[in-house]
């Protein structure tokens, strides 16, 4: 056994030296808005992956295949973006009044720079009104160490934040009018 200590002591500096040698951490983001709308009324907007850019401002058009239905795809146009971002439609439940998709074929950093981005978005009733529920998961976009500028964690978690915090008050700005 007294053989195997030195071996054992080594192995384990080894093992501590490279624990921090890893690739990005998977990132959450979650938020919330009240709106002053009935959830049937919001849900109308939010359940209809299709078209998004009824009330994401940050969409500038959009071209979907599949309807609402699990499998279906969309092409969002993203205000000054150069390249289309593509999402499929992962679940909807509109009994429920939730809706899961993901980013599938992320193009470039400088449209959304992020990486196995998902998201889950519910609405519920919140006494006359409705609550509204943003629950995003992804990775920056350079999988690597070291990432450059514009593709590490600050950059995809300041992407997020902006494309959920403009959509949902957009969205309750949109629903309140009706």
């Amino acid at each position: 056994m007294k053989r195997f200590l030195p071996l054992i002591a080594l192995s384990t500096l080894v093992w501590a030296g490279s624990a921090d040698a890893h690739g990005p951490t998977r990132e959450k983001h979650s938020e919330s808005i009240e709106i002053n709308a009935a959830p049937e009324a919001v849900w109308a907007l939010v359940g209809d992956f299709a078209h998004p850019e009824k009330w994401m401002s940050v969409v500038e058009s959009t071209t979907a295949q599949g309807g609402n239905e699990k499998g279906a795809t969309r092409e969002l146009k993203l205000k000054g973006a150069a390249a289309p971002l593509k999402e499929e439609l992962k679940n909807v439940d509109a009994e429920k009044k939730v809706i899961q998709y993901k980013v599938v074929d992320p193009t470039d950093p400088a449209v959304f720079p992020v990486n196995n981005y998902s998201a889950k978005i519910s609405v519920e009733a919140n006494g006359a009104g409705s609550k509204v529920e943003w629950d995003a998961a992804f990775y920056r976009w350079f999988l690597n160490n070291n990432p450059p500028d514009g593709e590490n964690e600050a950059a995809a978690k300041a992407a997020v934040e902006k494309v959920v915090k403009e959509s949902l008050q957009s969205l309750k700005a949109i629903a309140e009018k009706k």
